[in-house]
């Protein structure tokens, strides 16, 4: 499993608009040069997040972005799940994965209980964990 840059920006944006729970609507253009993300990709990334029930946008003059979820509920594999084309370790768990060896392969099930362990830990992770770290917005890396 690789989580790709959309993934790790949709956690930093979910960071930041968890930090800004109850306030003000954030718009686009602030989180934009908080997070330093492009505009463009930036809109994608909340789109996905909306399509997802993870946040809400609000147009007009005073509009911006807010959470729509709980972040005591809501965790890393949620986020990830609306983010990531693809989330498990190997593709021959993927639900579309056609190969002829699947019925035999001795090796499936040492992937399918990893991915079951990445994503129990993912799912345990919530962000208002994230968001109350000493260094919430610093995840080490410069992405």
């Amino acid at each position: 499993m690789r989580i790709t840059t959309k993934g790790r920006y949709a956690l930093r944006i979910m960071i930041d608009l968890a930090l800004r729970e109850g306030e003000a609507l954030v718009k686009l253009q602030e989180l934009s040069e908080r997070e330093q993300i492009p505009g463009k990709y930036l809109e994608g990334i909340l789109t996905k997040l909306g399509h997802h029930q993870l946040v809400e946008a609000v147009r007009g003059p005073a509009g911006g972005y807010r959470l729509k979820c709980d972040p005591k509920e809501c965790s890393l594999w949620d986020i990830l799940a609306a983010t990531e084309p693809k989330l498990s370790v190997v593709s021959c768990l993927d639900k579309k994965n056609t190969c002829h060896r699947r019925e035999h392969c001795s090796t499936l099930s040492v992937w399918g209980e990893l991915n079951q362990i990445i994503q129990s830990y993912l799912t345990s992770v919530k962000l208002e964990q994230l968001a109350k770290s000493p260094h919430p917005l610093d995840l080490g890396c410069n992405l």
